[in-house]
């Protein structure tokens, strides 16, 4: 466990921290230009969960718990994957936890490995302004769904182009993935989620395809679109009251740990996100159990006292202490 007791992880330059010094341009905002094709399959995706609600009552209970575990890989692919490991580089992962993660990444469909940390990090870095990809002092709606719905701020453009990825175009699991996404996405995120109840209990490909593929891609979709949304705007802020993340409960039950997000924004490089270690934290538990299996190592943690210190500092007074 390596012990952080400054503010800024030295180990490297960090695309991760708050950029003080970007300025929103003057003058008029850009025109927002609907993809009118996203907005077609967002909504057809949410008819077709819906519709996977429904038939809940008449599928296989091996069916449900096979949904369940493809919801937790999926969002493993995201938290522990694209987000802890790729984005804030906050521990160190074996190539077999690498390549497990980066198909779990794809069996979540939202977007591949080097888009997703590349647009996490442009977030970080220029949190709620023109420049994060879901700025959420545009509104809920935005920062949840709909800026997967319009083109880009050509801010968002601008700096990520900017940023240094040259651990990510580094990683041999990371290119790879990103040159066979379609594919892998088709494989993990559809078809073997589909076809495994079909075949091994006899599950209808009707009720296959509705709820362990529709309706899971769906749950997980919008579990991690809340950290992006609700723990953005609703919640306490006990490490930093100048920054909008909230801690969010809601939210760290429904992302697997992603809730505890005023603490995230302010040390980023914890690869816990919280101060509590695993409480209601599957991801940090995951992550433990690979350490302990030996498949991780190296996990980034923000000493005790520098926690108490900042939000003794920069808190709203409703720091606890579990």
């Amino acid at each position: 466990m390596q012990r952080i007791n400054g503010d800024v992880c030295s180990e490297q330059t960090r695309e991760d921290v708050f950029d003080n010094a970007y300025k929103e341009k003057e003058g008029p905002k850009p025109r927002r230009m609907i993809v009118w094709r996203n907005v077609i399959l967002m909504t057809l995706l949410h008819i077709g969960a819906t519709y996977g609600i429904l038939l809940i009552p008449s599928v296989s209970p091996l069916t449900l718990l096979w949904s369940a575990l493809c919801f937790f890989i999926s969002a493993l692919g995201i938290t522990a994957g694209a987000h802890r490991l790729w984005s804030h580089r906050s521990y160190k992962a074996s190539l077999p936890l690498r390549i497990f993660l980066g198909f779990a990444n794809s069996m979540a469909f939202q977007n591949d490995i080097f888009e997703w940390a590349r647009d996490h990090r442009v977030h970080h870095k220029y949190s709620e302004t023109d420049a994060d990809p879901h700025n959420a002092k545009r509104g809920f709606f935005f920062a949840h769904i709909g800026w997967l719905l319009v083109r880009k701020h050509p801010d968002v453009i601008e700096k990520g182009r900017k940023l240094e990825l040259r651990d990510l175009l580094s990683d041999k699991v990371v290119m790879f993935q990103r040159r066979y996404y379609k594919l892998s996405v088709l494989l993990v995120c559809f078809f073997i989620p589909m076809f495994v109840p079909w075949y091994l209990w006899g599950e209808s490909l009707w009720a296959a395809y509705f709820v362990p593929v529709l309706l899971r891609y769906t749950m997980v979709l919008n579990a991690t679109w809340l950290v992006n949304s609700a723990a953005h705007m609703w919640g306490n802020k006990p490490y930093d009251q100048n920054i909008n993340p909230r801690e969010n409960k809601f939210v760290t039950f429904s992302a697997i740990g992603e809730g505890y997000h005023n603490y995230h924004h302010t040390f980023p490089y914890d690869y816990a996100t919280s101060e509590f270690g695993c409480k209601l934290n599957l991801t940090t538990c995951f992550i433990n159990l690979m350490c302990f299996l030996g498949l991780a190592k190296d996990c980034k943690r923000v000493s005790r006292e520098l926690v108490l210190a900042r939000a003794q500092r920069t808190g709203d007074g409703s720091h606890r202490s579990g």
